[in-house]
């Protein structure tokens, strides 16, 4: 085994030989006292690490993990993304928000269109910036903790790293309820989106690493796709019966009927209305009802604008979304509401859903003046 780190460092990054003379490379969030959070200098090691990884003719496969049994990955570095907005001055791009969103998904993008699989642990916490690691890795895989969400409608923020992608793919009209809503997801419901690939028991982990090791990993990425998902299905098969019930499936139509409307306030006011007694449909409503009108307002245009988008596209258009959510309220208020003095009363701006303009959605998706924009060599 090769070790390339030290205990400070914020990835630990590993590799380790296997009989068939092939490496596995294994990546490790290492900030478990923040869930770990996404930082810029993580995306910046991982993405510098699968770049190098990617040319190594050894390297069989690569496994994303986080540090701790707590959480895969909570979200992106978001306080840090506050305070340089409160420092900046001027009407230019906030620099650190530019590089940050930019390198995060150049990030994000890379590890969609990888060549060499990617096994991703998705157990614990996994959200914002955590999933957007995930959805594009292609061996997801989750157990029985996992807690999946992109709660950014309560930030003041929209479902990105990708989500204007995966959201609308998902069956039905269930991407836009759970970008409207911020509704978390179980192992179960992130197989039933397409979110994950394999259910298996948080406790078969290390056997399961063990059993990489002992795989016949030949040269050829594609041959090895096939040789990791076998030995995730066979993991797979003896977890089913511990797989947790499906809030997404049991929901599926009452989802389908209250996300059925000709306008987002129309939809807004039937999610908010709808009888439910079921705890986590009442949450869903209650995460709409005080979320920012502007990042509602948010993903009812991107829901419309991103079907026909190509990856590379989304990315872009996100980057500009982000950037300009960093230059508008909502953003710097909803986490200083959530994560900073934690008072959970944010005062949004706009305050209203009618107050929302179609000229003010409209401006978050224009590229700041003088502006060239950083992804546009994806």
């Amino acid at each position: 085994m090769t070790v390339e780190h030290q205990d400070s460092a914020c990835v630990i990054f590993t590799e380790h030989a296997t009989p068939s003379g092939m490496k596995i490379g294994y990546a490790t969030l290492n900030a478990e006292k923040s869930l770990n959070a996404l930082s810029l200098e993580m995306i910046r090691l991982l993405d510098a690490r699968l770049r190098q990884w990617a040319d190594d003719p050894q390297l069989a496969c690569v496994v994303l993990q986080g540090a701790g049994e707590k959480a895969f990955c909570a979200g992106g570095d978001v306080r840090k993304l506050r305070e340089a907005i409160l420092a900046h001055e001027g009407p230019a791009a906030i620099p650190f928000a530019s590089e940050y969103f930019a390198e995060e998904y150049r990030l994000d993008y890379r590890i969609h269109t990888y060549a060499k699989p990617i096994l991703l642990w998705g157990s614990g916490i996994v959200m914002g910036g955590g999933l957007g690691l995930m959805a594009g890795a292609s061996h997801r895989v989750v157990t029985e903790t996992s807690r999946i969400a992109m709660p950014e409608i309560t930030i003041g923020l929209y479902p990105d790293v990708g989500g204007s992608w995966f959201l609308p793919r998902m069956p039905g009209r269930l991407g836009l309820f759970l970008a409207l809503t911020g509704a978390p997801l179980n192992a179960h419901d992130a197989q039933a989106v397409n979110l994950a690939d394999w259910f298996v028991r948080s406790e078969d982990k290390l056997a399961i690493f063990a059993g990489l090791a002992n795989i016949d990993w030949q040269a050829d990425p594609a041959h090895n796709h096939g040789l990791l998902s076998k030995l995730l299905r066979g993991f797979a098969q003896h977890a089913a019966s511990h797989l947790p019930a499906s809030q997404v499936r049991a929901h599926f139509d009452a989802i389908q009927h209250v996300t059925d409307g000709d306008s987002l306030a129309e939809v807004c006011e039937q999610i908010t209305r709808h009888a439910s007694d079921d705890a986590w449909m009442q949450r869903a409503a209650k995460s709409l009802a005080v979320g920012s009108p502007t990042s509602a307002a948010l993903s009812w245009e991107i829901w419309r604008r991103s079907r026909l988008l190509g990856l590379a596209d989304v990315f872009r258009m996100e980057w500009t979304l982000s950037v300009q959510c960093c230059a508008h309220p909502d953003f710097r208020e909803g986490v200083r509401a959530l994560l900073v003095d934690k008072d959970n009363a944010p005062r949004w701006t706009p305050a209203t859903l009618a107050e929302v303009s179609r000229e003010w959605i409209d401006g978050h998706f224009v590229v700041p003046a003088d502006t060239v924009h950083p992804l546009a060599d994806l």
